[in-house]
């Protein structure tokens, strides 16, 4: 797999400096409404997994990048990390529920909060079964959803509790 990981390279070094500090910016965003947050365990466990989508891809990058390593191994990490952050998305997704609030809203929260997880599963199984280039798209795509989470996260965090 090494030129296939190898074109994926700069990606990685880009995203994994990226989500990392994406992930800073949210628990900063966190400590500045606390208290609120703690209050609202739906809005924690959302937290909870915005942050873990933000270091799955920061993981998933960094192993990238270790060289020489092969296919099945760095599927097998990528599977591994993505069940750990899925961990901590199943039970979010049952604290949305619970929370409850306008039912059209509580699909695409969980949506949100499980999508990367979920693509870095299907990337962690592509890999492992011999499509690495499919996987690492599948990979990409988790990272952007990571991303774009963190994002949804870091303006409820410091704007939307204050309403």
């Amino acid at each position: 797999m090494g030129a296939e990981l190898e074109a994926w390279s700069e990606f990685n070094v880009a995203m994994a400096g990226a989500t990392a500090a994406l992930a800073g910016l949210i628990i900063v965003a966190m400590s500045v409404n606390i208290d609120r947050i703690v209050k609202a365990p739906a809005i924690a466990a959302r937290g909870a997994t915005a942050i873990a989508a933000l270091v799955l891809a920061v993981l998933v990058c960094a192993l990238g990048l270790v060289p020489e390593q092969p296919a099945v191994v760095f599927g097998l990490e990528i599977l591994v990390l993505s069940l750990l952050a899925l961990a901590v998305a199943v039970p979010a997704a049952r604290r949305i529920v619970v929370a409850g609030g306008p039912r059209a809203w509580i699909v695409p929260k969980i949506l949100i909060a499980a999508a990367p997880a979920l693509l870095y599963l299907a990337a962690g199984v592509l890999v492992v079964a011999g499509a690495a280039g499919a996987g690492l798209a599948a990979a990409a795509i988790g990272c952007f959803l990571a991303i774009i989470s963190g994002t949804l996260f870091g303006w409820v965090a410091l704007v939307e509790l204050l309403r």
